[in-house]
């Protein structure tokens, strides 16, 4: 991913704090030797720091890459939008002559795989899951002998390393953002107020 030095992350608690509130990406597995990796869309759960938690199921073609090799990709991304080329036009150029642009936050996380066939663990980690993303359903808890546990295996993945970008107009003006921003607030899409408040974060924290 390329990464411009004003799309980076200004500090590792950027992308921490913006990944807190993330909890689906694409688990990439290269395995060894392969000619293409195994890519999988997961819901996941991070704990905050370095540490994220999964499970697939057993039949998941993921496994033999990862037992060859323990080591994989977490890929992130959200809060993407379109900037049409007018919008983009530099302030008193050609707006016809604009280039569109997206915005978008991305993280990815080389890590350390561990693979959880404990059942113990295994339920500890399901059970993390479950608080997550059901804590008002009611469920009996998560055991070591839950019918569930023999069709799943569980995934702890260690952070090593850190790709993140945040493309939210930094090669622009502060004026030109602000002008961005009002675009963004008036246009009122899906995505449009969450990236509307990462460009105003980045001129200045107290305006998002």
């Amino acid at each position: 991913m390329l990464v411009h030095p004003w799309d980076a992350a200004a500090t590792g608690e950027e992308w921490r704090a913006w990944l807190r509130g993330q909890d689906f990406g694409q688990l990439v597995a290269p395995g060894r030797g392969r000619d293409l990796p195994v890519v999988v869309p997961t819901h996941f759960t991070f704990d905050g720091d370095a540490t994220v938690w999964l499970h697939l199921a057993r039949p998941n073609p993921v496994w033999p890459l990862l037992e060859e090799h323990p080591r994989a990709l977490l890929s992130v991304v959200g809060d993407y939008v379109y900037v049409p080329s007018d919008w983009n036009a530099n302030p008193g150029t050609d707006v016809t002559r604009g280039v569109p642009t997206s915005y978008y936050a991305a993280v990815q996380l080389a890590c350390d795989v561990r693979i959880v066939d404990d059942r113990a663990e295994q339920a500890a980690l399901l059970g993390r899951q479950l608080g997550h993303f059901q804590p008002s359903v009611e469920r009996d808890a998560v055991t070591a002998g839950d019918r569930l546990l023999p069709g799943i295996r569980g995934i702890e993945l260690t952070v090593t390393s850190v790709t993140a970008k945040f493309k939210f107009g930094g090669n622009k003006t502060v004026e030109h953002r602000r002008v961005l921003a009002d675009r963004l607030a008036e246009r009122g899409g899906p995505l449009d107020a969450a990236a509307r408040a990462h460009l105003l974060r980045r001129i200045d924290p107290a305006d998002s």
